[in-house]
């Protein structure tokens, strides 16, 4: 990156400080904040939900708006101070100068918007000279440069004809359209398999490097951030605790609460993993699939009927022990969630065998703010799980005796029985539907991406409470994920999944240590768990 020291920095910010005035207190959410930005640099923003790295980012790219909000402090961009600048002369930033990639392309993209439409909005607002035929010209161009294969096809469609690598690459493209001289990349990657992320920071590293774009990356992956970042900002409760090169953060971390965080990285040294797995120790099956195939009823021709369906699985094929973590991992389409619904009964149109010792498998969703009744408290969902249970019925003494074992057994306070989910953390939310899926005693869990949306360090506290459980209850565990490093310290076996087939299957470490199929190969070389020249 050269000696910051001989050039100027492109944006300059000091003492910044958010306050919200919802409640009758105000509640500073951002304090003491300072940056320097060099041009082509890249600088990392890790901490905890809450930590203020994504209100500083949106303060930057001027996106906090709301009454209930005050700021104070500096920020310089061109010579400008973008904090009390007014409205008209922000937006000639906005989108243009500064740009800004979301984390859920989803909900940024508009859905009855062609996608040319939206990646030239920013030369429609900015840059009114150029004419529609050049606007449609620098937008092909634009997702031609993103790695986009057909981009002239791509132009004409809509965002939910896309994947999800796709519309996170056409959001960096709408986003670099303009040229900018800083792009703000909050948390990128989050949503995406471990192939498509290894694509995007590919990609961000390629506009760095080519067009000197200054980048800030937000992300709690500390892994991505190690590869992508020149300088990391540790941010907690609002206020940058370390800063520094990022090789000196990761390797010599001063702040307390910055080990913290990289301590909860899983490490994956397969080297000098001399664990073995003595298979013996698992003899019983609690789940046994045999040439599986699961269809879907095909929207676009009408009417459901044996031949308007879409083939999902074909001829799967695993087992699992009673005791036993088995992993299952594969990007995303590839068919996992699709066989863990019709493993628990959701999918009703399948070929094949499906064998379990549980009737009712309970499931641990990714996003538990989505699974949870947001009107209800934790003690009505908990309780409701069992005035529906189709084996027994409960007496209200056993519901609220069961009721205060599950939510021990998770570490939760009794009191936050009376909690609704909104005044849960994003961990604690986790744990409560953790809970739920003990209420009727399981065999099995099946835990679908139970961890992807949580920070590092809640992360790190899930994955143990699912080993404590594990070995307590002796529970066996169905464990989706595309997070290779966590099923590598958490499963004993791995199924690897693509297009509706599995390709692996095996001991964790057999096929970390010596992979066979292709796919599993670009799986582990994406994650930079192994080098293996492909």
């Amino acid at each position: 990156m050269g000696n910051k020291s001989n050039r100027e920095p492109i944006l300059s910010v000091e003492n910044l400080k958010i306050e919200f005035h919802d409640h009758a207190s105000p509640e500073t959410a951002v304090e003491d904040f300072d940056l320097e930005l060099f041009p082509g640099e890249i600088v990392g923003f890790v901490g905890e939900s809450g930590s203020g790295k994504s209100l500083s980012a949106m303060a930057i790219a001027g996106l906090l708006n709301r009454k209930s909000l005050t700021k104070s402090g500096r920020i310089m961009f061109q010579g400008k101070e973008l904090l009390t600048c007014s409205r008209s002369v922000l937006r000639t930033f906005q989108g243009d100068e500064i740009s800004m990639i979301f984390q859920e392309p989803n909900t940024s993209l508009n859905p009855v918007k062609k996608i040319g439409w939206q990646i030239e909005e920013s030369l429609r607002i900015h840059h009114l000279d150029v004419s529609p035929a050049k606007r449609k010209e620098r937008a092909v161009k634009m997702l031609a440069d993103v790695g986009m294969y057909n981009p002239e096809k791509i132009y004409e469609m809509y965002p939910h004809e896309l994947s999800g690598g796709m519309r996170q690459r056409v959001m960096i493209a709408a986003a670099m359209i303009g040229n900018p001289q800083i792009l703000i990349a909050d948390e990128p990657t989050t949503a995406l398999d471990v192939t498509v992320q290894a694509q995007i920071v590919e990609l961000l590293r390629k506009i760095n490097r080519e067009k000197g774009t200054a980048i800030i990356f937000i992300s709690h992956d500390l892994s991505l951030v190690r590869q992508l970042c020149s300088r990391v900002l540790v941010m907690q409760k609002g206020k940058v605790v370390e800063s520094g090169d990022t090789e000196q953060i990761f390797n010599s971390p001063k702040n307390s609460y910055t080990k913290e965080l990289i301590a909860a990285i899983p490490v994956v040294d397969i080297a000098n993993d001399t664990e073995y797995i003595d298979e013996f120790k698992y003899s019983e099956d609690v789940l046994k699939v045999k040439d599986l195939n699961v269809y879907y009823r095909n929207h676009k021709t009408g009417l459901f009927s044996k031949s308007n369906r879409q083939q999902i699985l074909k001829s799967v094929s695993l087992s699992m022990k009673k005791g036993e973590i088995l992993g299952l991992v594969g990007e995303s389409g590839s068919g996992k969630s699709t066989l863990a619904k019709t493993i628990v009964g959701i999918n009703k149109d399948f070929e094949g065998t499906i064998q379990k010792t549980d009737d009712y498998p309970q499931m641990i969703f990714q996003d538990p703010y989505g699974s949870l009744n947001p009107g209800r408290s934790v003690r009505w969902i908990l309780r409701e799980s069992l005035r529906a249970d189709r084996k027994k019925k409960w007496t209200e003494e056993e519901i609220d005796k069961r009721m205060k074992d599950v939510l021990t057994q998770v570490e939760l306070p009794l009191e936050y029985l009376d909690r609704m989910p909104s005044q849960l953390s994003g961990g604690q939310r986790q744990r409560v539907s953790i809970a739920l899926s003990l209420m009727q005693r399981p065999d099995i869990l099946i835990a679908d991406e139970p961890v992807s949306a949580l920070d590092v360090t809640i992360q790190a506290q899930i994955l143990k409470l699912l080993e404590h459980l594990h070995e307590k209850l002796g529970i066996s565990i169905l464990f989706i994920s595309h997070d290779l490093r966590v099923v590598y310290h958490l499963c004993d076996h791995v199924a690897i999944m693509k297009k509706g087939k599995i390709v692996e299957f095996g001991q964790t470490r057999d096929i970390y240590k010596n992979p066979q199929a292709d796919y599993t190969k670009e799986l582990l070389q994406s994650a930079g768990i192994v080098d293996l020249g492909i």
